[in-house]
């Protein structure tokens, strides 16, 4: 039996390259593509795939979005990652379950090979990002438990909208608090973590991994 596949990918030459290669192998069946997140989850949908090759970065909804609205829609198909080295969104969606991460400029053989593998319920991760993500993942795991243990949640929220540029209006709003108190919680955060202003807030969390 054929493994049925979604590819997406914003880019028409790369969908194009990756529809002449997996076509051409007798156990892959292409049922659809798609060139941006709201195709991609459409098409899922729709045609409830085996495995859906996904770009991470894409245009209305990007691939984490993707990945996490199928979790919660319990959609069975099984996913494989395409990726540029080094995005930190992978890592997130290893987190999130995804089974495959294929570098986009890796032979076609190593997606084929991804396939098959995340198909028959194994892990596949490009050679050497595998020890990379680990300790990746074990790096942000321990960051995010040292900053549990100095911020509150509340604060924790608001130290990575404003450090990923949210203004305090903004994530007061999100938050459903005033914007007295999102100002309140910040200068907390400061406090805590002896640092002064956004750009430190911000280059605080991404050194470790966590925006």
């Amino acid at each position: 039996m054929s493994i049925r596949l979604v590819l997406a990918d914003d880019h028409p030459i790369v969908l194009e390259g990756l529809v002449g290669v997996l076509s051409h192998e007798p156990d892959l069946q292409i049922v659809a593509t798609a060139r941006d997140g709201e195709e991609a989850l459409a098409a899922v949908r729709k045609h409830r795939p085996d495995v859906l090759v996904l770009d991470i970065r894409m245009p209305r909804k990007d691939g984490l979005a993707v990945i996490r609205d199928m979790a919660q829609e319990k959609l069975p198909a099984r996913i494989v990652v395409l990726t540029a080295a080094e995005q930190e969104e992978v890592f997130d969606a290893l987190r999130m379950g995804v089974r495959g991460v294929v570098l986009k400029d890796m032979a076609a053989k190593s997606l084929v090979r991804c396939i098959r593998e995340v198909h028959a319920g194994r892990r596949w991760l490009e050679r050497g990002y595998a020890t990379h993500a680990v300790e990746k993942l074990l790096q942000r795991e321990t960051a995010a438990k040292d900053l549990a243990d100095t911020l509150t949640p509340r604060e924790l929220e608001v130290a990575r909208m404003t450090a990923r540029g949210l203004r305090n209006k903004v994530i007061a709003q999100k938050l459903a608090i005033s914007e007295g108190t999102a100002k309140l919680h910040l200068h907390h955060v400061y406090h805590k973590l002896d640092i002064e202003g956004r750009v430190a807030l911000a280059q605080y969390l991404q050194r470790r991994g966590l925006v």
